[in-house]
């Protein structure tokens, strides 16, 4: 499991304790919120986008960051589109139709570049 902090800022060589504790109920795991966004990419934009194993983010809320990847038999998998975040505790998927339609045009993109460079 990951954390990630943002919006922080180190001098170099600097000594750093980090202790967190934290007291949550999840009530998603990381293998149901990737595949609610696998299933949200296969219904709104087709079967060559999917959901990877995500990393959880603490901050206001809980979330599961699931990677986008595009991919397509027989090559696999070609490369990030993206993520979209799932709140932990409620399932929701935190997205808009951009978000979706940006995925889109990157995957365009990738199939159009894999595709030139096996010819």
């Amino acid at each position: 499991m990951n954390t990630e902090l943002t919006d922080i800022s180190l001098p170099a060589q600097s000594e750093v304790k980090i202790d967190i504790h934290l007291t949550a109920r999840l009530n998603v795991t990381d293998f149901t919120a990737q595949r609610r966004v696998s299933k949200l990419l296969l219904d709104q934009v087709g079967n060559l986008l999917y959901g990877e194993r995500p990393t959880l983010l603490v901050g206001r809320r809980l979330l599961w960051r699931v990677p986008v990847w595009f991919g397509r038999p027989p090559d696999g998998p070609i490369g990030q589109v993206g993520h979209l975040d799932v709140d932990a505790q409620t399932g929701e998927i935190l997205y808009s139709q951009l978000d979706i339609n940006l995925f889109a045009e990157r995957g365009n993109a990738l199939a159009r570049r894999s595709a030139s460079a096996a010819s």
